[in-house]
């Protein structure tokens, strides 16, 4: 049978905000966080901007010397999972540890410490590659730190789908609560790729916007797109078992109601052209919810501000939807926070969650004009007023589609 389940807590590092509130706060405002690439010197790179977390000082929310184990995607999972479990007011000494799962997925891991290790071993030598280069490195360790962190001892997941990583981290945490594997489960994504070899590997791919205009950047279903701008940090959420958060009182913030995935099948980077692939991730959460079609009036795109992503993602909207496709209301938050790969998906349903609550949907900011295809309502101004569902949409390199459905249900 299956159990219904809820999110009672929220964390989030992104680059408009550290925290929940100031990330929301900065949604609210209108907030862009691109800016020139500080991490590096990037003047001899085609892209020069980048959507950098700021004033992150990890100390703040682990202990110093555990913070130099970590890597810096791993500091970020650790921080906004230790906000989501304070918020989810969950007290490990009062839980089966064993119960409490750790979904926190990466797409990419360190690419810093490939880059630092790699260049100790042409410089110096084998045998002066750092002893936990291979522990810093892979992408698992976002899920074992925050399980090391907070003690949690549940069914422990990386999952890593490129783009689509947060979304199904979050999804699957969702099936392990809902099929009785768990009662409670941290999940979500982080990312820190802004790096030399990062920014180089996506400048090649030619995903990367090379605008060096901060309001015009990373401008999602606009017909100047030229490609999105990398960004970086993590979503964390807790998700419960209802009568488990009912039990002990915990605030509920919304429900999980459905997750569809699907693949594309089709190439290494392009999603399916005619949104096929896409269309029955979408289709799969709405029946998974028991919702119909006509229902839903709000979807957060992937929305990357590529020219295939922003065009295939219409496509499958529409063929998922027909002719109520006119009637939905789209956007992207990465017209805010860039693309933060693995931990996109987690962050854009945190919004999702703010959005439902406050009966608030925010603009597509820097959106101006669409091109002739481009022909759905992808929110040129934010509108207000209650609405019963979101659909959050995550595609990734690989032909990985996730679609997980959020609404108010008691």
């Amino acid at each position: 049978m299956k159990r219904r389940v809820v999110v009672t807590g929220m964390g989030a590092v992104t680059p408009i905000g550290i925290g929940v509130k100031e990330f929301w706060e900065g949604v609210r405002q209108e907030r862009i966080g691109f800016a020139p690439i500080t991490k590096f010197d990037a003047s001899d790179y085609k892209c020069k901007l980048a959507a950098e977390v700021k004033n992150f000082q990890p100390e703040a929310y682990m202990d110093k010397k555990a913070a130099r184990r970590m890597e810096l995607f791993c500091q970020y999972a650790v921080a906004a999972a230790g906000e989501a479990l304070t918020d989810a007011a969950l007290d490990m000494e009062k839980e089966d540890a064993y119960r409490v799962g750790c979904f926190v997925g990466s797409g990419v891991g360190s690419l810093q410490a490939l880059e630092r290790e790699h260049g100790r071993l042409q410089e110096k030598g084998p045998s002066r590659v750092g002893p936990l280069f291979v522990p810093m490195m892979i992408s698992n360790m976002a899920a074992g730190n925050v399980s090391i962190a907070y003690g949690l001892k549940g069914k422990s997941l990386n999952v890593a789908t490129a783009c689509a990583t947060g979304t199904n981290s979050i999804g699957e945490a969702f099936r392990a609560v809902q099929y009785g594997e768990l009662d409670a489960c941290v999940a979500g994504g982080a990312e820190a790729a802004v790096s030399p070899l990062g920014i180089a590997g996506f400048c090649s791919l030619t995903a990367l916007s090379d605008s060096t205009n901060p309001s015009r950047c990373s401008i999602p279903f606009d017909k100047d797109r030229s490609g999105f701008v990398m960004g970086e940090g993590a979503g964390i959420v807790v998700l419960e078992e209802l009568e488990h958060a009912r039990a002990r009182g915990a605030h509920i913030y919304a429900e999980v109601l459905g997750y569809g995935c699907s693949s594309d099948a089709f190439h290494i980077t392009s999603p399916a052209e005619d949104g096929s692939g896409a269309a029955r991730a979408m289709v799969n959460a709405l029946e998974d919810g028991g919702v119909v079609k006509e229902a839903l009036t709000y979807i957060n795109a992937h929305g990357t501000a590529t020219h295939h992503n922003d065009l295939f993602e219409t496509r499958a909207i529409k063929l998922a939807f027909g002719d109520h496709a006119k009637r939905l209301k789209i956007n992207s938050t990465k017209s805010m926070i860039g693309h933060l790969l693995g931990a996109a998906g987690a962050v854009e349903f945190i919004a999702c969650v703010k959005e439902l609550q406050e009966g608030f949907i925010h603009r597509t900011v820097g959106l101006q004009e669409t091109e002739e295809e481009l022909d759905l309502d992808y929110c040129k101004e934010s509108h207000s007023g209650e609405f019963a569902y979101a659909l959050s949409n995550s595609l990734g390199f690989g032909g990985h589609n996730a679609s997980i459905l959020l609404g108010m249900r008691p």
